[in-house]
């Protein structure tokens, strides 16, 4: 009798543990880099929302903008046996490593919005065409001077960039210099806050002059950065009653710069930019206080994400319109389309649609 009731003990826990094992298991994993930015938070939530009707599980982790602990999210997703992972890193260079332990254990590899790069182990890359993001900021800021951009009008053109560390910063700058360089070579418009030796009419750059500009105006995607360099920048504007046009990379920053230039007491006015539609910066939209964002709608984004990963669980083909080289390989990519959002449509493209509903913002009689 006791050896019997030692044989279903053993059973009974060799049971259990293979139970737990089971439950464990997750077939899609997605690591993202930070909860400190709204657009993230988002991402999650909608992330989970997508996969709610489907027999797949999730775990989503966030890496608070640190390499290590990306990593470490990664190899935890690995231990519970994913199949897919999803990624949008912190840093691209530093988060190849990594997805090689991804690679290693035969899990596919989705760069989600920002590009893994200098490895070989990205298997597909979905994100917003970011040179178009970039072009549509620069060609905004060229539709507001209109008549005033003339050849040696001097207009002062002050210029952020994102993180240097982030593929995507590279792109969306890449896209705004190629519409403005026209209007900086003819002096129409003229640079206040980079002085440095790159030329920025040149007919191409390489990625090395591309870090030399951003390293110098770089805001890290961190608002208290932003604000610190535009507050340097302004001290060495002297030019009285002037109206500045603004190149901000995102959101975030944009609302930090803006409220420096709107409390500068030589700014008359502003043209600022942004991107992702964040909420709070809607608001300045309609109060005034921030021109334009551009609108990378990440509900089809996510949704993309999600049919690439259960068609790749699925054993089914990827249907790609693109490709971007990471430094190792060309890599597959979809793009999803964006829209300019500024006062005149933004009841149109983000309350109209479902986006955003009407009641989260103070709207002007």
């Amino acid at each position: 009798m006791k050896k019997l009731l030692s044989i279903i003990t053993v059973f009974v826990v060799v049971a259990t543990l293979a139970a737990c094992q089971t439950a464990e298991k997750v077939n899609i994993g997605i690591v993202l880099p930070t909860k400190e930015e709204p657009r993230w938070v988002q991402d999650e939530a909608r992330f989970r929302a997508a996969l709610e009707d489907t027999d797949y599980s999730v775990e989503i982790l966030f890496s608070q903008g640190d390499s290590a602990k990306e990593k470490s999210n990664v190899e935890a997703l690995l231990s519970k046996g994913i199949d897919v992972l999803i990624i949008a890193p912190h840093d691209g260079a530093a988060a190849a490593a990594a997805i090689q332990s991804a690679k290693n254990d035969g899990v596919k590899v989705i760069s989600y919005d920002r590009l893994v790069t200098d490895t070989d182990a990205v298997d597909y890359y979905i994100t917003f065409d970011s040179k178009s993001v970039g072009a549509a900021q620069a060609e905004y800021l060229v539709e507001q001077a209109g008549d005033a951009l003339v050849a040696d009008a001097s207009l002062p053109l002050f210029l952020y960039a994102g993180a240097a560390s982030d593929n995507n910063a590279f792109l969306f700058f890449e896209g705004a210099l190629e519409v403005l360089k026209p209007y900086i070579e003819n002096g129409a418009f003229e640079v206040q806050n980079y002085n440095g030796n790159v030329d920025l009419t040149s007919a191409t750059h390489t990625r090395a002059e591309l870090a030399d500009v951003i390293n110098v105006i770089t805001t890290n995607w961190h608002f208290g950065d932003a604000k610190n360099l535009a507050e340097s920048n302004l001290t060495n504007f002297d030019q009285e009653d002037a109206t500045a046009y603004v190149l901000a990379p995102n959101d975030g920053t944009a609302r930090s710069i803006a409220d420096v230039f709107n409390g500068d007491a030589n700014i008359s006015d502003y043209v600022i930019t942004g991107q992702d539609a964040e909420e709070a910066s809607i608001q300045y939209i309609i109060d005034g206080k921030q021109d334009m964002t551009v609108f990378k709608d990440v509900r089809k984004l996510v949704t993309g994400a999600i049919d690439m990963a259960t068609n790749l669980l699925e054993g089914k083909s990827i249907s790609t319109d693109g490709s971007y080289n990471n430094g190792e390989i060309d890599v597959p990519a979809v793009q999803v389309p964006v829209d300019v959002v500024d006062a005149d449509n933004v009841q149109q493209i983000l309350i109209d649609s479902g986006y955003y509903d009407a009641d989260k913002f103070t709207w002007s009689e």
